[in-house]
């Protein structure tokens, strides 16, 4: 089971590359974010038109991507 659940979010404020995967966001989440990616904090990253969202996430057994794309607008 993916949850999000009850967690501390850290947004990372700069556009970001979608094509990343799990090595690409855990050594923006160490390297950029200063913070351990294999806590259970989630983990924010938007891309530069601000239309796709990825949430990233460490749960028992490994990482977890949530991605999101809208059709139409954009993240806030």
């Amino acid at each position: 089971m993916f949850t999000l659940g009850a967690a501390q979010y850290f947004m990372y404020h700069e556009p970001t590359d979608m094509r990343k995967s799990f090595d690409g966001f855990c050594g923006l989440v160490e390297g950029r974010l200063k913070q351990n990616p294999m806590s259970s904090d989630v983990y924010i990253f938007v891309n530069k038109p601000r239309n796709r969202l990825k949430l990233f996430k460490w749960e028992p057994g490994g990482f977890v991507l949530f991605y999101k794309r809208l059709s139409d607008g954009t993240f806030g």
